[in-house]
């Protein structure tokens, strides 16, 4: 399960197909360099996007694997 205090770049590293998932609400995970610190919860905040939404699919797409 992925949750909201995991860095971006473990939940990339256990579960790649949410590459998907994190670009389609505009985060440029695989590109951003602070991803190995940043926390699914402050990403969603920096970009504005709703943190319920983003976990629910990134946990969908999470559990396609």
């Amino acid at each position: 399960m992925i949750t909201k205090n995991m860095k971006i770049s473990e939940v990339i590293r256990k579960y790649p197909e949410t590459v998907a998932v994190f670009e389609k609400f505009g985060l440029s995970c695989m590109e951003c360099q602070i991803a190995d610190y940043e926390e699914v919860e402050y990403g969603a905040g920096v970009h504005e996007v709703n943190l319920e939404d983003l976990l629910a699919e990134l946990n969908r797409a999470a559990e396609k694997s």
